[in-house]
């Protein structure tokens, strides 16, 4: 149980936009383009734009060419029906290759969250609305719960104004379980596909120590009960681990989960029991307080805290409002 977190860098969002988000609205005629993911979010959000009078296109991001791993010119990003934006090389060096830098560290990053703050909400949108010839008249419209008043955003964009300037979010007033009987009331064919958990790269469909040991090197450690001090197996390496997370030690009957990551011994320390590793946690209280000149910040919470993963992201709200994030350094 943690009382404490500590993070870095709290990218401060601001609480009102400079513009008047009732007004500042696509006008008839002007560009619109969705993001499109293949989930039942972006298609709402793309039937939502359809009844209105804009000039509507799509766009899907090609964030990772299958083809550098398979070595063919096959890959299904290339048989999309739809513009496709060319993003690897941007994903790659933004999300990807900081994702291996945290997991050789031990830590466990958040790839999703660092790919809207660096590639949809950052390289998509500056290309779409950089081109001299529609930088005045295209839009950028997302299947994100969230609106311009930076409310419910869980604070992945960019701490500038500007982002937003140039975004829509349709679904900024619907449930997700509106958003499904809207798919099921228009025969959407993604009305009953289910939501897609795996990191971008790795997909949902290949284990992610499979995946993750092509591109770092095994590192050997002890895996030992907390309570006991007695090493109960062997890993391959920190990063194939999240605190909060079922172990799954070989040789053991009894089930166990992560309860702390000790980086500079390379120890995993495992508990018996079992606990759901979050991938949304509820809100909860706490108090939020400067260590470095506004940089590095703690936060106390009001009841101890399971499963506060260092490299994980930590947003801080009054109310609804959101009112920045950071990475998580530590706990204790």
């Amino acid at each position: 149980m943690f009382r404490q977190c500590r993070f870095l860098r709290l990218q401060k969002l601001q609480i009102r936009s400079y513009y008047d988000t009732r007004t500042h609205v696509p006008r008839k005629g002007d560009k619109v383009v969705v993001a499109m993911s293949g989930g039942v979010d972006s298609s709402v959000t793309a039937k939502l734009l359809a009844d209105k009078d804009y000039d509507l296109s799509a766009v899907f991001m090609r964030n990772w060419d299958t083809r550098d791993e398979s070595g063919s010119d096959h890959g299904c990003e290339w048989e999309k029906d739809w513009e496709d934006v060319d993003l690897s090389r941007e994903y790659w060096t933004r999300v990807f290759e900081p994702s291996l830098s945290s997991g050789k560290a031990g830590i466990t990053p958040n790839p999703d969250v660092w790919c809207n703050r660096e590639v949809k909400f950052g390289v998509l949108l500056d290309r779409l609305t950089g081109d001299p010839g529609l930088s005045n008249t295209t839009w950028l419209a997302t299947g994100h719960y969230a609106n311009k008043d930076w409310k419910h955003h869980n604070g992945v964009l960019r701490p500038r104004t500007s982002s937003l300037s140039r975004t829509l979010f349709p679904l900024e007033s619907i449930t997700k379980t509106e958003v499904r009987e809207l798919a099921v009331k228009w025969n959407l064919p993604t009305a009953a596909r289910q939501e897609s958990m795996g990191i971008c790269f790795v997909g949902e469909k290949r284990k992610f120590h499979d995946f993750i040991s092509q591109y770092i090197p095994p590192k050997p450690g002890p895996i030992i009960n907390m309570e006991t001090g007695l090493q109960v197996g062997e890993h391959a390496g920190l990063w194939n681990f999240t605190v909060g997370q079922g172990a799954k030690v070989s040789g053991l009957k009894e089930k166990t989960f992560v309860a702390k990551k000790d980086i500079p011994k390379n120890i995993i320390y495992v508990v018996p029991g079992t606990m759901k590793f979050r991938h949304v946690m509820p809100e909860v209280g706490c108090s939020v307080y400067s260590l470095v000149m506004m940089i590095a910040f703690a936060i106390d919470f009001n009841e101890p805290q399971k499963a506060v993963a260092p490299g994980q992201v930590a947003t801080v709200y009054i109310e609804d409002w959101c009112l920045g994030c950071g990475t998580i350094l530590d706990v204790t």
